[in-house]
């Protein structure tokens, strides 16, 4: 099998309105497509990042709280590459976002940060 690229990234919202405006005004992604489909009372919104990938935005009604501490099995969290940081930290903690304190990978010597969704997912800043 030839895997080509990753085609989207789902997620699962508890509050529909609330995380729209994160994923589009807060962290600027585009919106691709929005549709509402009746028939499971849900959302699904895709949302372009810098034309690349895709995330799919859903909501539904009574979905369980996904724990994130502690780490457990399975997907950990989302991470954007940005150019610079410090940048990214500053515009996000303008718009009222907490972001964690700067880390270094021991690996690549790259800088990271984390921060949460409004339902804490946790997302990562990992720059260029």
């Amino acid at each position: 099998m030839k895997l080509n690229k990753i085609h989207h990234i789902a997620i699962i919202c508890s509050n529909y309105e609330r995380s729209k405006k994160f994923y589009v005004n807060i962290l600027g992604l585009d919106i691709i497509k929005e549709v509402y489909r009746k028939d499971r009372e849900s959302y699904k919104l895709d949302l372009g990042v810098s034309g690349n990938y895709q995330i799919e935005l859903f909501s539904f009604k009574q979905s369980p709280k996904r724990p994130s501490y502690p780490e457990a099995r399975g997907l950990r969290h989302l991470a954007f590459e940005v150019d610079n940081i410090d940048e990214g930290i500053k515009e996000l903690n303008d718009k009222n976002v907490l972001t964690e304190d700067i880390r270094i990978d021991e690996i690549t010597g790259k800088r990271f940060t984390f921060f949460s969704d409004p339902d804490d997912l946790p997302i990562e800043l990992y720059e260029k």
